[in-house]
């Protein structure tokens, strides 16, 4: 096999570009970026970044899906720690990561850095034009993702609410990385890379919110730094999960895990209405939602339950010491009960689509 023909297709400025990237260069896995074709876009049914291109040319689409194709093919250390809280603590991480920081990530883009990243976008297209070409070809090309914000549950209630909860979880993520690189020790894992992807390539590339990151949180900008430049396969990870940890998760419980409960609850709704459909759409209605202080509209999103599956499935599937040691530390983060729920589906994905597992 010729690792080198491994392509990432992505951006610099895409959210979860910035997490499978990272996990690449940890693995050390040689890579090219390239922009997508739209070959690839054909093969895949719809845009969507990152896709990964193999030696042998077979298409890996969505981060979780690239990074555990890699875990089974590349050796090396793995990035799921084998202690049970741990490896608990860092699944949640990654579907907190990837399905809500992408609310603080979308707000700060377009509230406070609009002007900059049209004209990124418009690079991508015109890349020897003007910066008013760009800016304008960017006003187009960024209009799709412009459109998502109401439904991430961003609007003008919800935005103070948005901040204050974003620059706290800055501070408890300064303070957990005063004294390691990473959320588990000397070593990233699988919560990292969750994280990773919207504090990095939005609220750490962009020039206001990167600012902002720099001045309130200068050990989260250090993190970052070591997880685009990793000393590969490097690292171990520590025997229990700090304290500090302890508010990040419990943040976690009371705002994003509800979300994520409910989600479960709606798509098993729709299901049963609209039972073995071919594909599940990537939204099926709207529901309020708690932000702090607001409750604004979010979109209903299957794929929501489909990255919580992760963490859930493998809490029940623990016994004996390893389940007690777990509902301990559920308890006093305030996350037992919901890790108690059980879905009437299970959903898989298939030739890139979301469908209902048989």
């Amino acid at each position: 096999m010729s690792e080198s023909a491994f392509i990432l297709y992505g951006s610099s400025i895409s959210l979860y570009t910035g997490k499978a990237r990272a996990y690449l260069r940890f693995k050390n896995v040689p890579f090219v970026e390239k922009d997508i074709t739209p070959e690839v876009m054909e093969k895949i049914g719809y845009f969507m970044i990152p896709v990964l291109e193999t030696p042998e040319g077979e298409l890996v689409q969505d981060t979780t899906e690239i990074i555990d194709y890699l875990e089974n093919r590349i050796p090396g250390p793995s990035i799921y720690p084998e202690d049970p809280v741990q490896k608990l603590c860092a699944l949640l991480l990654e579907v907190y990561g990837d399905e809500w920081l992408v609310i603080p990530a979308m707000h700060y883009r377009w509230t406070y850095n609009k002007d900059y990243i049209l004209v990124e976008f418009g690079k991508r297209f015109v890349p020897d034009g003007t910066q008013e070409e760009q800016y304008n070809f960017g006003k187009k090309a960024s209009a799709p993702f412009r459109e998502k914000i109401p439904f991430l549950g961003i609007n003008e209630d919800s935005k103070p609410s948005i901040e204050t909860w974003y620059e706290e979880l800055l501070g408890h993520m300064n303070m957990h990385f005063e004294n390691r690189e990473y959320f588990f020790g000397s070593r990233p894992s699988i919560a990292d890379y969750g994280l990773m992807g919207p504090l990095y390539a939005h609220n750490y590339r962009d020039p206001w919110s990167g600012e902002l990151m720099r001045r309130l949180a200068p050990n989260v900008v250090r993190w970052i730094d070591m997880m685009n430049t990793p000393e590969p396969h490097g690292g171990e990870f520590e025997t229990s999960v700090d304290v500090t940890l302890e508010p990040i998760m419990k943040r976690l419980f009371s705002e994003c895990i509800p979300v994520m409960v409910s989600t479960c609850e709606a798509v098993a709704n729709w299901l049963d209405e609209n039972p073995k459909p071919a594909e599940i759409p990537r939204f099926i209605g709207t529901f309020p939602v708690k932000i702090g202080d607001s409750t604004p509209e979010r979109a209903i999103l299957p794929f929501n339950q489909w990255m919580f599956q992760r963490p859930l499935n493998y809490y029940q599937s623990l016994t004996g010491d390893d389940k007690s040691e777990v509902d301990s530390f559920l308890e006093r983060m305030g996350g037992l009960e919901l890790m108690q729920t059980q879905l009437r589906y299970q959903l898989t994905r298939e030739n890139y689509q979301l469908v209902v597992k048989e």
